[in-house]
């Protein structure tokens, strides 16, 4: 019989395409956990066992992840003060452990080290240290930005011919969110059972001046990168109506691409999965009608 394994956070976007690429594998058994299982009855009619799990109640949790032999820990979206991601995280590397757990996957950050100014990047640097001291075996996939977020950001820069970012001249190795979920049910599916760090990018790392030379290409309309301070960014954001935390996060994004420590490119997608990774060219080419509309 197979291994069973596990997904958290199966309710949000990256966690239901894992497991829908999981059941398309035919991997498994699965369990899902969620803090709302009524959500994912769909699972549930296709044979996945769906349990309730809440990271802010850690005794409940070794209940939650019982008889599963991987866990893949998607990293939660709780950043509404500080230390409590770092907790949930804790708390499930805790609960995984007692509930036999063999090996933990998770999703984390490019260089989380303390040279990154990602405002979240201590959060994933805090996680991947409590993995290691942990005794599980760990696979730690380092995702790049998501080339995703490029067509909104590209939409609004096309509407008025400048794309402005705080990033210099800077590179970031975007990967697709459809890249990183083939990754992560790679690696949760996998046989590999020591402690591993890879790197989740696209083939290639990519400037904001070349993103904006390929966007102008693909949609024929001008399009002209326009650097700005960080903080400059920041304030302008926020005048347009966005939180401050999110604009901060977002300006720390840029601050990153600019000191290099988004600058990497590797062949992880392909040594995990079999197929490259998409470029951002090519994904931006799929989503030109996205790019250009009103």
């Amino acid at each position: 019989m197979s291994q069973p394994l596990l997904v958290t956070g199966a309710g949000g976007q990256l966690g239901r395409r894992v497991v829908d690429l999981l059941l398309a594998q035919g991997a498994g058994p699965l369990i899902v956990t969620t803090r709302h299982p009524e959500r994912l009855g769909e699972f549930r009619a296709r044979g996945v066992e769906v349990r309730r799990a809440d990271f802010d109640a850690p005794a409940s949790l070794p209940d939650a992840f019982a008889g599963a032999a991987r866990l893949l820990l998607i990293s939660t979206d709780a950043l509404d003060r500080p230390g409590r991601r770092v907790a949930q995280h804790r708390s499930a590397i805790e609960a995984a452990a007692k509930a036999g757990v063999r090996h933990v996957v998770y999703t984390s950050l490019t260089n989380p080290g303390p040279e990154s100014p990602v405002t979240i990047a201590p959060d994933h640097q805090a996680t991947e240290g409590a993995l290691a001291e942990s005794g599980l075996g760990v696979t730690v996939l380092r995702n790049n930005l998501y080339a995703d977020f490029l067509v909104a950001s590209l939409r609004r820069a096309l509407s008025t011919g400048q794309l402005v970012a705080a990033a210099g001249d800077g590179k970031a190795g975007y990967v697709t969110r459809e890249d990183c979920a083939r990754a992560a049910a790679a690696a949760l599916s996998a046989d590999f059972n020591g402690k591993r760090v890879l790197d989740i990018t696209g083939p290639a790392a990519v400037s904001q001046g070349e993103i904006a030379r390929i966007a102008a290409d693909l949609t024929g309309k001008p399009l002209a990168y326009v650097p700005v301070p960080r903080e400059a960014l920041e304030q302008g954001m926020q005048q347009a109506g966005m939180p401050a935390a999110t604009a901060t996060l977002l300006a720390s994004f840029d601050a990153a691409i600019a000191r290099g420590t988004l600058d990497v490119a590797t062949k992880a997608v392909e040594e995990l999965t079999g197929k490259p990774a998409e470029d951002v060219r090519s994904f931006l080419a799929r989503h030109k009608a996205a790019l250009v509309a009103t």
